[in-house]
């Protein structure tokens, strides 16, 4: 099994590429069970969920070809991907590939609006808490879906097809919006999603949908309108930029000093990481061309944050800005209250000599002067990135195992932040 080697203490200075949006990538090709033409989506990142969810779409019937590199183009440019869902093969979904990708649940929404059934396994992905499908399901039945769960599959069946509907969710979530606007976009009659999740993501899976022909008001707030139309078409759509990943490298230019251009990032969408991070004493400059990160010297100052749905501060970029906290002058207060069980990294960052106590929900975080590198275990996507942070800027080797959590996530980290100054590498195997 492959691991990332990094021996800290290199000032980043130079250019970063930020890649589309996973979160936005996924659902998006998820929405082409919904026409029979040819989704054509650009900027597609090249992770280990991308491929995944190619094998999950492709299960069902649908034709994908990702277009060949063009001349000039460099391994950090994303795909081009043409997805065509002529016919529905299956309408199941399959234990064996879903329990390994959380977000291939979604698929559960279009199949039901097209095929009107559909047999999808109880989903997986990384364990960080309880994350029930029960708002999804809700909202299938609210559209006039029949819903059983029987041996660890959900078998749905709307045999006069979908109605329009008045859903309320009692707390926001951005997997019950995504399965609700899927559904609803093909649903008969006019349907109204309350305290809908407004992440850029789902702004970017809507705007699609429209180009599709979907009929979409309120998008990127709280309440979406829709007005079902009977058929969707293809169209062409661009990924937004990964806002997580430009999070977590604007962090870790925190952690080492320097100066890096973000490029093709978007500062209005991580501007409540970007607060969190000039109070810390982090420059953070917007600018045509993305997003400017710098620190030069002066010493990080600790900071007070709690997690929330956007546009708070995401939950996403917690274990990472733990362990930029983990060397700053003073204490820092972390409240996580998304997923009851992201702490996952702090025993981790612990090896390394980050000074981190576990107070319920919140997670005190004492400054210490130095880190040093050792082994170290990924245990979930976001906590793999945070021991990368905390190992750019630690006296040392840090060896970090099981990345396979990185790769699903990340692509090209150990090129994007070697070309900027890092000493990191990828060791195969062992």
């Amino acid at each position: 099994m492959d691991r990332i080697r990094i021996r800290g203490g290199n000032r980043l200075n130079g250019t970063i590429p930020i890649s589309g949006a996973k979160n936005a990538a996924l659902p998006l090709m998820i929405v082409s069970l919904l026409t029979p033409g040819t989704l054509s989506l650009s900027n597609v990142p090249r992770l280990a969920d991308v491929r995944l969810l190619q094998r999950i779409l492709q299960n069902h019937g649908i034709d994908i070809m990702v277009a060949g590199k063009r001349a000039g183009q460099n391994g950090m440019m994303g795909d081009v991907m043409h997805l065509t869902a002529r016919e529905i093969a299956d309408t199941t979904a399959p234990y064996e590939l879903v329990s390994r990708m959380r977000a291939s649940f979604w698929v559960l929404g279009p199949l039901l609006a097209r095929c009107g059934e559909a047999k999808v396994s109880l989903p997986g992905g990384c364990a960080i808490g309880t994350r029930p499908v029960d708002m999804h399901l809700m909202a299938m039945e609210k559209l006039g879906a029949e819903i059983a769960i029987e041996g660890g599959y959900v078998i749905a069946r709307a045999r006069k097809g979908l109605k329009g509907a008045h859903i309320a969710f009692d707390k926001v979530s951005v997997g019950a919006t995504h399965a609700a606007l899927m559904a609803a976009v093909m649903a008969d009659g006019d349907t109204v999603i309350e305290n809908a999740a407004a992440e850029p993501e789902i702004g970017d899976v809507a705007e699609c949908l429209v180009k599709m022909g979907a009929k979409i008001e309120g998008i990127h707030t709280p309440t979406l309108r829709i007005r079902g139309v009977t058929s969707l078409s293809g169209a062409e759509h661009s990924v937004i930029p990964d806002r997580i990943e430009t999070g977590t490298y604007a962090m870790c230019v925190g952690m080492t000093g320097g100066d890096v251009l973000l490029k093709d990032a978007n500062a209005g969408h991580l501007a409540a990481v970007f607060d969190v991070m000039r109070r810390a004493g982090i420059g953070v400059e917007a600018m045509n061309e993305g997003v400017r990160i710098h620190r030069n010297g002066h010493a990080l100052a600790p900071v007070k944050v709690d997690t929330s749905p956007y546009p708070g501060f995401p939950t996403d970029c917690q274990a990472q800005l733990m362990a930029l906290m983990s060397m700053a002058g003073g204490t820092s207060m972390i409240r996580e209250t998304i997923f009851e069980n992201r702490f996952m990294h702090v025993q981790e960052l612990a090896r390394l000599g980050a000074d981190i106590h576990l107070h319920g929900d919140t997670a005190e975080v004492r400054g210490v002067k130095k880190l040093t590198g050792a082994p170290v275990m990924a245990t979930d996507l976001r906590a793999s990135v945070s021991l990368v942070i905390a190992g750019l800027a630690a006296e040392g080797e840090t060896l970090i195992n099981r990345v396979y959590h990185l790769d699903r996530g990340f692509e090209t980290l150990e090129e994007k932040l070697s070309a900027c100054g890092a000493d990191v590498s990828r060791l195969a195997g062992g």
